[in-house]
């Protein structure tokens, strides 16, 4: 079993972040910030957040992927819609370094928390807004979900086009978790000027412009010049064949991918003969008959077993690896050996399975501090850190302003 770290030596230690994100991007993005050190309040409304409840769980609001994003930080819940609970917020916002929201900035506006409102308050303040579209743009302030994103951004067009039956979503968070580490580098930057400087600022990040950016420095293609040198795509992604290839008995992930590569490959398989083939001779003949290249290897690689291949291609010196479902990734010997899956005892989830920071740093590691906290565990601490009485903080109890877990 793993101990909590005790010391916090991260690279934003002594940073204090409010945290008044949901689902899965916003928290994604402040759990990393917190990992690195910052101290994270998460700001809740008396609800909670909706992935506490997402099962399976042993508890009611504590959720797996909550669990699995809201490491290293603090619950308070605060009604912001009631007077009281818009008053502790300000208070909180006095002291604090950043920010960081996933509503439209409308609805902050509303609440009398946009940017000009808290700048009052604090001028130093990091405001990061990580939200769906651009308020340049003519979808500003449409809803904004990983799905709709995805779809927005083209990603199911290219399972379609890579020959799926029917287009589909990536089968992850994928525009939640990239944005979120986006939303994680803006806020560093907004940080390092703050310190710098002494000058806060609001920071806008996009959803969709920010996953577009992401699949189109792939599949910009021939549109990249004007006049266009050909379509958009990039002929190998979207290549029908670019799969784990079936192997007799399963299914194993090859890639053959530079001119030696290509060499011993042909001398494994004994085809000498191939390697003055004009579809295979060169790194630019294979990207031009990309096609008929996968569709070669798919085709020979069903005449091993997985086995046999891997003792073939390791000799060969050719990059492979089995596909791994979820339960064997979560086996994975070298994930295993590394400390990637530590194990703690959660004081009322009993014992829990994460996974480690990313990254190791030689002065400023990373730490697990706080496991995922119940909803509202940490109102009346934090509270009271602000300057609130007790007999205050029993009166938001009372009238709902605030929820207290403990």
């Amino acid at each position: 079993m793993t101990t909590l770290s005790t010391e916090n030596n991260g690279p934003l230690a002594g940073i204090k972040i409010l945290d008044l994100t949901s689902v899965v991007m916003g928290p994604f993005a402040t759990q990393i910030l917190g990992d690195m050190g910052a101290e994270i309040i998460k700001v809740e409304p008396p609800a909670g957040d909706n992935m506490r409840w997402v099962g399976p769980m042993k508890n009611p609001g504590m959720g797996h992927i909550h669990m699995h994003l809201n490491r290293n930080k603090r619950s308070l819940v605060l009604d912001l819609k009631k007077p009281e609970g818009l008053a502790a917020i300000k208070l909180l916002i006095a002291n604090a370094d950043a920010l960081i929201y996933n509503v439209r900035p409308q609805a902050m506006s509303r609440l009398g928390l946009g940017y000009e409102a808290v700048k009052a308050i604090n001028p130093k303040l990091v405001y990061v807004g990580a939200y769906g579209f651009s308020e340049r743009g003519t979808y500003a302030g449409k809803p904004a979900y990983d799905d709709l994103i995805q779809g927005a951004a083209g990603v199911p067009f290219l399972t379609l086009a890579q020959g799926s039956d029917v287009p589909r979503y990536a089968p992850v968070t994928l525009g939640d978790r990239s944005v979120g580490l986006q939303t994680v580098i803006a806020t560093i930057g907004a940080l390092f000027h703050a310190q710098r400087t002494g000058q806060g600022q609001a920071v806008g990040v996009t959803m969709f412009e920010s996953l577009s950016q992401f699949v189109l420095g792939d599949h910009m293609g021939g549109k990249t010049f004007e006049p266009p040198l050909g379509d958009a795509g990039y002929a190998r992604l979207i290549a029908p064949h670019r799969r784990p290839y079936g192997t007799r008995d399963g299914y194993l992930c090859v890639l053959i991918y530079n001119d030696k590569h290509w060499r011993n490959f042909f001398d494994a398989i004994g085809r000498e003969d191939l390697k003055t083939d004009p579809r295979f001779c060169d790194h630019t003949s294979r990207a031009a008959n990309i096609g008929d290249v996968y569709q070669f290897v798919a085709d020979i690689m069903q005449t091993r077993t997985t086995a046999e291949w891997q003792v073939l291609l390791e000799k060969a010196d050719i990059p492979n690896t089995p596909m791994h479902t979820m339960d064997s990734l979560i086996d994975d010997p070298h994930l295993n050996a590394s400390g990637f899956f530590p194990m703690y005892e959660h004081p009322s989830e009993g014992t829990v399975r994460t996974t480690a920071p990313v990254g190791e740093w030689s002065e400023t590691p990373l730490s697990i501090r706080r496991l995922a906290p119940q909803l509202g565990q940490h109102s009346r601490e934090v509270l009271l850190e602000a300057g609130l009485s007790e007999e205050a903080i029993d009166a938001m109890v009372a009238s709902g302003a605030t929820g207290a877990n403990a």
